[in-house]
Order: structure tokens, then C-alpha cells, then sequence
């Protein structure tokens, strides 16, 4: 019965974090509305709500709102400043619990992680028990609740764990991931974000539904490369593995701005920025790699890596650039301001000696060009030659 299981996925999300721990240290608090952030100094104040705990949520409170529409909606709530140094604490506290359950755990954020449990379920009696040993467990030494989803994808593990929160344990098995998938609105999927539900909405795709019958030569058109992904994500279709922080050999840029930005225009120059710097570094070293990492940090700290492997090899400007703006769409527009950005690019070979596919065959000729481009950089100074796309960005800033 259980050997349908080829993979078994967790998502492993704590409900409420920064609020469980202000409740959790504060028991006076239970079962109050507990919003944490800027002072509300009752509605005049600046600033937004870094955490909501799921009372304050009935009030209509979520992160990123103003801290001022916050004290509107809930003026008796608990408001209390961030203690990141407790958060940072619990968060250990917690991916140590995880190391024990499983060697592969990718940490996605300070309070979401991925499991692969695929070679321990002989532990267990079956895979629900496996997902009501690991919350028991996280609840008993942190004391924090959390929400833990169980599928044979990464995509689907992930949907699950937000399904019914909180303190939740949703379970998706093989043979069911399309049932399940079906009824959700696409926004649910991972990477589809405000523009590019809008684009499927034209298209009268709302539903996974939808977007699994809809003609995939015209996704594909539409979306380009993309295209195949958002298809995928509709049939549950994420070969991806987890891959613990310490494997991921990568390179990779990253800049904290000077201050916090909500101008996605200069947000989207800044990944370009990145993307050319990681692509020359390839290219120098000689090197290629296919799977591209987008980390995005905003004003509360809170930190978020997104990733997306191609179908081939690559250490073109170009094609990091496109991927990175496609992961970046998640966050397309910014609630709050975005702290610090980093691009990078895992999953590396040898450039010399490939065999390329058609495809690859493409990614050779751009790259050529882009080699040209790096000597007469090295040789003449950065400002000597560039991208079209850094030109009207420099262009732009001069206006």
C-alpha cells in the first residue's frame, strides 16, 4: 500500500511565527489579537505589521499592512515591537528538531523548510503518523505550533501546508494530487503571482482546472519557456529534489540597499545588475549551471529564496535575468520594502567538452558574444561596452 509513496515531501510551515513567539513567551497573550511591528501610536504611526497572530487576522490584520490601517481594524490588539534575536533563536531551535527527522532539509525562509522523508518510512506506521511525530515534536520543545504539509512534490507539499491552517496536517497522496490540485485558483501554484495571473485571467483561466485543459502550444506561446513550468505546476509535475543549505554549490551576488526600496522598477534594474554580474563570473571561470536562486529580503527581515532549474545549461546575462524576474513576479508588487537582493546559479558543470542540444545550441551563439563582451570589459573598463538593457537603465537614471 505505502510503496505508492516514490517520494515523500514535507513542507513544514510555523503559523504566526514572529506572534507565536511573542505568545508563547507571553502566555497572557493567548487567544488576543497580537500584532507585531512598528508602534501604532494609536494610528498615527508609520511603519507595517512584520506578523499577525490568526486572531488579529479576524479583524482583517495581515503582514504588511500599515501599522496604522492595523490599529483601525483592531485599536484593543496586542502591538509589540519585532525582538528579532528571539525569533532567530526559535528558528534554530526548530530547523534542529527538523535535522533529526531528516538529513535533506532545505530551509526556504526563517519558518519554512522542506523534507525529504522519502528513506525513513519504515520509522512509522504510516505517513500520517510520520507527520503527526514531527508536529508533536516541534510543539514539545519549542512550544511553537506548525503546519505541515506531506506530497510526492516540493509544489504540492508546499500547497498543502497552507491549506488549513493553522496547526495543520494536510496529507496529499500519489494517486490524488490531481483531485486536489483541480478546485484550487492558479494563484495558489508556486511562481504564479500578481502579473502573471493577470495574463492567465485574460485568458479565462482561473482555476488549476482551467489552466491543466487549457492548450499548452499556447501557454507555451504565451508564457515562453515558462510556459512548460506553469503547466507542470498544474499537474503536480516537480521532479526538483531537496537540497540541504550546506549542497547548494553556487554562484551567486547579492546587495543591501542603502534604503529599503518599494520602487519594483529599480528593484527589477538591481536583478539585472546581478544577473550580469553572476553570468560573467561563469563565464570567466568557465563554468555553466541551471538552476537559478532568487533571495529577497525585505524591511522586517523576513527572507525568502525562490529557485527555478532550466532546461539546460547556461551563464548567459539574458537568460538568469528573464528566469530571476519570473521568480521576482512573486512579489510583484512589494508589500513592504525590499531590504537587500541576491541572484545566483546552482547545479554546476564543466563548460568545456558538452555536447550541445539544440537548445544549448542557441544559449552557444549569445554566449559567444557575451565572452567578446567580457574582454573588451577586462581590457577597456566596465563602462566600455554593455547590455542594451543596462544602457536604457543608465539612460533612464540620467533623465
Amino acid at each position: 500500500m505505502e510503496n505508492k509513496w516514490r517520494k515523500i515531501i514535507l513542507h513544514v510551515d510555523m503559523d504566526a511565527f514572529f506572534a507565536s513567539v511573542e505568545q508563547l513567551l507571553n502566555p497572557e497573550w493567548l487567544g488576543k489579537p497580537v500584532i507585531v511591528g512598528a508602534d501604532p501610536q494609536s494610528g498615527r504611526g508609520r511603519g507595517v505589521v512584520s506578523a499577525a497572530s490568526y486572531e488579529a487576522r479576524k479583524y482583517g490584520v495581515h503582514s504588511a499592512m500599515p501599522i496604522s490601517r492595523a490599529y483601525k481594524l483592531c485599536p484593543d490588539g496586542v502591538y509589540v515591537t519585532p525582538h528579532g534575536h528571539l525569533y532567530q533563536h526559535y528558528s534554530q531551535q526548530v530547523f534542529t528538531i527538523l535535522s533529526k527527522f531528516s538529513p535533506l532539509v532545505e530551509p526556504l525562509s526563517i519558518d519554512e523548510a522542506f523534507l525529504d522523508m522519502t528513506g525513513t518510512l519504515h520509522i512509522y506506521e504510516n505517513v500520517p503518523a510520520m507527520g503527526v511525530t514531527l508536529k508533536s515534536e516541534i510543539k514539545k520543545i519549542s512550544g511553537l505550533p506548525a503546519s505541515v504539509g506531506i506530497a510526492p512534490s516540493k509544489s504540492v507539499a508546499k500547497i498543502a501546508s497552507d491549506l488549513h491552517k493553522p496547526d495543520a496536517l494536510t496529507i496529499v497522496e500519489p494517486d490524488t494530487v490531481q483531485d486536489f490540485l483541480d478546485p484550487l485558483p492558479v494563484t495558489k501554484l508556486w511562481g504564479i503571482g500578481e502579473k502573471t495571473f493577470a495574463s492567465l485571467s485574460k485568458l479565462g483561466i482561473h482555476t488549476v482546472y482551467q489552466l491543466r485543459t487549457y492548450p499548452p502550444d499556447l501557454l507555451k506561446q504565451k508564457f515562453g519557456k515558462m510556459g512548460q513550468h506553469i503547466i507542470n505546476m498544474a499537474t503536480g509535475t516537480d521532479q526538483r529534489e531537496v537540497i540541504p543549505e550546506e549542497d547548494v554549490k553556487s554562484v551567486s551576488n547579492e546587495v543591501t540597499f542603502d534604503e529599503d526600496q518599494m520602487d519594483f522598477e529599480l528593484i527589477k534594474k538591481t536583478v539585472f545588475s546581478l544577473s550580469e554580474k553572476v553570468a560573467g563570473r561563469l563565464r570567466r571561470s568557465g563554468i555553466q549551471g541551471k538552476t537559478v536562486h532568487l533571495k529577497i529580503r525585505f524591511h522586517d527581515f523576513k527572507t525568502y529564496t525562490r529557485s527555478y532549474s532550466l532546461p539546460g545549461y547556461i551563464n548567459l546575462t539574458e537568460e538568469i535575468y528573464k528566469t530571476s524576474l519570473f521568480l521576482l513576479d512573486e512579489f510583484d508588487p512589494p508589500e513592504i520594502p525590499v531590504r537587500l537582493l541576491g541572484v545566483g546559479i546552482s547545479n554546476l558543470i564543466n563548460e568545456s567538452g558538452k555536447q550541445l542540444n539544440l537548445w544549448e545550441m542557441d544559449m552557444d551563439k549569445k554566449l559567444k558574444l557575451e565572452k567578446v563582451m567580457d574582454q573588451i570589459q577586462d581590457k577597456f573598463g566596465k563602462n566600455s561596452i554593455s547590455h542594451a538593457e543596462g544602457l536604457r537603465n543608465k539612460k533612464e537614471r540620467n533623465r
